[in-house]
């Protein structure tokens, strides 16, 4: 009798993940099909899986110490869409990738942080709200929150993203 070290796969469009064994689909992609909330005799309430996205990107912006999020390219982007006239502005779902199962989602962040917070605090308070914020509004159970910090943002940095020169520090 041989034994099965991994682990073993099943028909269903889901993976396993953790120790726990819980499911969550396997694409991560901001354009994947609602995901069933509610179903009652009354009626079904569905939920994209990019208003899990916003959700999250919103609950992660509001946190105190952060500075902006998504990685240099997409920040890039951002940023040029912001001068364009008539463009949509900063997203709030850059740097937010979420996986949408039928009860469960999980999170990836990609954070700018600012200069002097604690990233493991600041870490701490995002995931949390993330959390609490993505299952009140929706009921999803959300099972993970990845935190990448890809960058920290200086104060002396402030004039040269606007666009203006910084100061001279001579006269």
């Amino acid at each position: 009798m041989t034994q099965n070290s991994g682990s073993t796969q099943s028909a269903q469009p889901t993976t396993e993940r953790g120790a726990e064994g819980r499911r969550i689909p396997e694409s991560r992609t901001g354009a994947a099909p609602a995901r069933l909330a509610d179903d009652t005799s009354q009626g079904k309430t569905t939920i994209a899986a990019s208003v899990v996205q916003k959700i999250a990107g919103i609950a992660a912006r509001e946190i105190s110490g952060v500075h902006a999020m998504g990685g240099g390219v997409s920040r890039a982007f951002g940023a040029i869409r912001e001068r364009i006239p008539g463009g949509s502005g900063t997203s709030s779902t850059s740097g937010v990738q979420v996986e949408v199962g039928e009860k469960q989602a999980a999170v990836d962040l990609d954070l700018v942080v600012e200069y002097g917070a604690s990233i493991v605090d600041l870490a701490r308070a995002v995931r949390r709200n993330v959390i609490t914020a993505v299952e009140r509004m929706t009921g999803l159970e959300v099972i993970e929150v990845n935190i990448a910090v890809n960058d920290i943002h200086l104060p002396d940095e402030d004039g040269e993203e606007n666009g203006q020169p910084a100061p001279s520090r001579v006269e």
